[in-house]
């Protein structure tokens, strides 16, 4: 198979054009504006607001930090859960107030929750200030959207298309040491849960010249470790006719100087191949991470949620993963209440929790989709035993992840610095090869350094330590 083209040079250049007629114009009114973009959902969800900021920087936008001090303010929506949801809606009708008292100020809503049926007409009708709305398969034409609603159109832009791969996006990352690079759009899977097939479509693979000429930019301007991306990462290749799998991917990219560090996510179990297990273990600039998600432990719930894997598949690959990196750090999620399940299944999601001991879990109580078959599933438990079940289940891997931690007192880790403690500026925050969260006392010159760290501290989700070497 071969995977659906990239966008055109000749489209790419027109919205080029788009570009350079809004820079023209905010260079003529003696300022630059001011831009504000708020993120919601995953790490695709955040790589793609980097492009939206990249997209806004070449049209002369500078960046604030509140939505108040802003001329264009754009949110980047979710379409995973129904809280993320809400919450768009509510800031979006917070936006109304700030829109009368500017009236200049331009408001725009994209990403999945615009792909949802229905969710851009509702825009359109009960919130009549925002500007523009625009889909993830419309991103690359962002320029030409904001030209519009800078015209006092307002501009829709939702086609319902897989789409088609647009490369050399200007790009705005947060600053080193990490970048998130996207290897591949879409997903095949069709979960019965979830609405991400629905609003990014079918699995899309980027060249891999393309993954390793942006891995190769992001190392010479300083940044030391990449993420890549994908719904499913280990399904990568699977769409291109050149032979390249996901392990090969990882090996090409781990060749590249610069680079020390080379983290990936998501996996789905039933795509984890022998061939990524050696390489993970074999490449040294391979973190030994692994976020492998399970979402219930019950066979009867996997076939419901169309996992295409039992629970007994899934153990023998954590076997396999351990028996090559016995020290991997292992990550998961988890679904509470899904259509369905009993306290009887529920107990086998408990049992796996206890026989794989993760290092942390991100679990989540089943939040109706609609347009997903199991939106139309019936539920036997109500709203109550699936509160006590998601606590239950809680409290049972805080005790895991503190008695893993807690292993770590007395060791010294290699962090790589990534900023300011959230809570200490007198700290600074990194993460181990295993992806935990150290804070130590330093400065912000060790930012982007590896630094050694005896963990002198743990806690449930984070460790914490004094610098040995830096």
């Amino acid at each position: 198979m071969i995977c659906l083209a990239e966008i055109s040079r000749e489209e790419l250049m027109r919205q080029k054009d788009f570009i350079n007629k809004i820079f023209d114009l905010n260079a003529r009114s003696g300022k630059k504006p001011l831009a504000f973009v708020e993120t919601y959902g995953c790490a695709q969800n955040f790589s793609d607001s980097e492009k939206i900021s990249g997209m806004l920087s070449d049209m002369g936008f500078d960046f604030c930090a509140r939505r108040n001090d802003a001329d264009l303010i754009i949110f980047n929506t979710c379409a995973v859960r129904e809280n993320a949801e809400m919450r768009v809606y509510g800031n979006i009708g917070a936006v109304k107030t700030l829109k009368r008292r500017k009236p200049g100020l331009l408001l725009g809503v994209c990403g999945c929750m615009m792909q949802q049926n229905g969710v851009a007409e509702k825009i359109k009708k009960r919130y009549p200030y925002v500007d523009m709305v625009f889909g993830t398969h419309a991103l690359y034409r962002f320029p030409e959207i904001l030209s519009g609603a800078m015209e006092k159109r307002r501009v829709f832009d939702t086609e319902n298309s897989d789409g088609a791969i647009a490369e050399d996006i200007s790009c705005r990352r947060d600053k080193p040491p990490l970048a998130k690079i996207p290897v591949m759009y879409g997903c095949n899977n069709f979960c019965t849960y979830c609405i991400v097939p629905y609003v990014r479509g079918r699995e899309r693979s980027r060249k891999i010249e393309n993954i390793l000429s942006e891995v190769k930019n992001v190392a010479s301007e300083g940044y030391r470790e990449v993420m890549l991306l994908g719904q499913n990462v280990n399904s990568y290749g699977n769409d291109l006719d050149c032979g390249t799998g996901f392990a090969e991917l990882l090996s090409r990219v781990c060749r590249i100087d610069g680079i020390e560090r080379v983290r990936f996510m998501t996996s789905h179990p039933k795509d984890i191949s022998d061939e990524l297990i050696e390489v993970m273990a074999r490449e040294p600039k391979i973190c030994k991470q692994l976020h492998l998600p399970v979402q219930c432990g019950s066979d009867r719930i996997l076939a419901k949620m169309n996992r295409k894997y039992t629970k007994e598949k899934y153990l023998e690959i954590v076997r396999r993963v351990r028996e090559k990196m016995p020290d991997i750090v292992l990550t998961t999620d988890i679904i509470v209440g899904f259509p369905g399940e009993t306290n009887e299944d529920f107990a086998e999601t408990l049992d796996i929790l206890k026989k794989v001991r993760y290092d942390t879990i991100f679990s989540f109580i089943y939040s109706k989709r609609a347009g997903t078959p199991a939106a139309e599933m019936e539920d036997c438990l109500t709203e109550e035993e699936k509160h006590r079940n998601f606590d239950e289940m809680i409290k049972v891997q805080n005790e895991i992840s503190k008695e893993i931690n807690d292993k770590y007192l007395g060791r010294t880790e290699k962090v790589l610095v990534e900023g300011e403690s959230k809570n200490d500026p007198a700290y600074m925050c990194g993460r181990t090869d295993g992806g935990k969260i150290v804070n130590f006392k330093g400065d912000k010159s060790l930012v982007g350094k590896m630094v050694s760290v005896c963990i002198t501290k743990t806690q449930t989700w984070s460790l914490g330590g004094e610098i040995r070497e830096v």
